[in-house]
């Protein structure tokens, strides 16, 4: 960019901190401005960089003048073109969503961790990079939050945290958030990016690792009950799960959905066990309570499972899995490859 360009941009930022009263002068005057440096630049070369800088002061002091003096006459603004609106509601759903623990009806999480991929492995430029930088930084103040060392989400004295605020079937949220923590630090380390800033202080990506395997052990029995949250795990597990396929015998009786309900509120452990189901999880208190007909304790839900499959994936094996060169294009196709075309006809 000369320097007569940087002095136009210059002039255009102050113009667009003025009052509102100002701005369908300043439209025109940076029109104008435009228009001269592009003339200026063929005509008078380095010298009209001082031109320039003195025509801003005068339009700028101009325009502070008239500022001042009260209107005579009212005139409303143009309303904001399709774009700026769409971009404006689009902001406010960001910055409503971009702190909302992951699940299953909360997908910006995901979404903007994904993205994260495209401005570290491809660096897409302008005018992409102004959006995934955005969201860069929003999934650090994410993974940030995660953090025991920040407040923004309390922990159980056990160490569960609590990324729903205390609120029932917590393990769901807890799952989701480890598997999201571990795949981020896997992009910066494929990315050859150490770790992240959290204000002044800087992270390593170990941190990230570190939260998500304390997290999923709590779950897997290293947590002050001793207890397993996942069925079929370890020796001591929730008997009583919230589920028809694990409740209801396997008698050669078909039953209706009012005809399961006494084995709903049977006290017996269940007849069928559902292995691998991850249960809703313990209050904030690190308490569990193994009774069928408490769902907020013991229902198992596909959301909760398929975080808790994705983080295990995630910590399994040697480090990350993730190659940057391939990630793009080595995914499958969508549908199966055409069939060669038959032999060409004879008569």
């Amino acid at each position: 960019m000369t320097p007569e360009m940087s002095t136009t941009a210059a002039i255009m930022v102050m113009a667009r901190n003025l009052p509102p009263k100002a701005f369908s002068f300043l439209s025109t005057s940076e029109w104008i401005l435009h228009s001269e440096v592009e003339r200026g630049q063929k005509a008078f070369g380095g010298r009209f960089l001082a031109i320039t800088m003195i025509a801003a002061v005068i339009i700028i002091s101009g325009v502070i003048i008239i500022d001042k003096v009260p209107p005579r006459h009212h005139h409303s603004h143009p309303p904001p073109d399709n774009y700026t609106l769409a971009l404006h509601k689009a902001l406010m759903f960001f910055n409503a969503q971009k702190l909302l623990p992951p699940r299953w009806d909360k997908k910006f999480s995901f979404v903007q961790v994904l993205l994260n991929r495209l401005r570290l492995f491809l660096s897409p430029g302008h005018p992409a990079e102004d959006i995934l930088l955005i969201l860069h930084r929003s999934s650090e103040i994410m993974m940030c939050s995660y953090l025991p060392v920040f407040t923004s989400f309390n922990r159980t004295k056990g160490g569960l945290i609590q990324l729903n605020h205390g609120r029932p079937q917590p393990l769901q949220y807890v799952v989701n958030a480890a598997f999201l923590a571990t795949l981020y630090s896997d992009y910066l380390e494929a990315a050859d990016t150490p770790g992240w800033y959290c204000g002044p202080n800087f992270y390593s990506i170990e941190v990230l690792r570190e939260f998500a395997k304390t997290q999923i052990n709590y779950i897997l029995g290293e947590n002050p009950r001793k207890m397993s949250y996942v069925v079929g795990f370890g020796n001591l597990y929730p008997k009583h799960v919230h589920h028809r396929g694990a409740s209801i015998p396997n008698n050669r009786v078909i039953y209706n959905c009012k005809g399961g309900w006494k084995w709903r509120d049977s006290p017996k452990p269940n007849p069928n066990i559902v292995v691998g189901a991850m249960v809703a999880g313990p209050d904030k208190n690190d308490e569990f309570r193994d009774v069928r007909t408490n769902y907020n304790y013991t229902e198992p839900t596909l959301a909760g499972n398929a975080g808790l499959v994705a983080a295990l994936v995630a910590l399994s094996g040697d480090r990350t899995g993730i190659d940057k060169n391939t990630i793009f294009s080595a995914v499958p196709p969508m549908f199966p490859t055409a069939p060669p075309p038959p032999a060409p006809w004879k008569p």
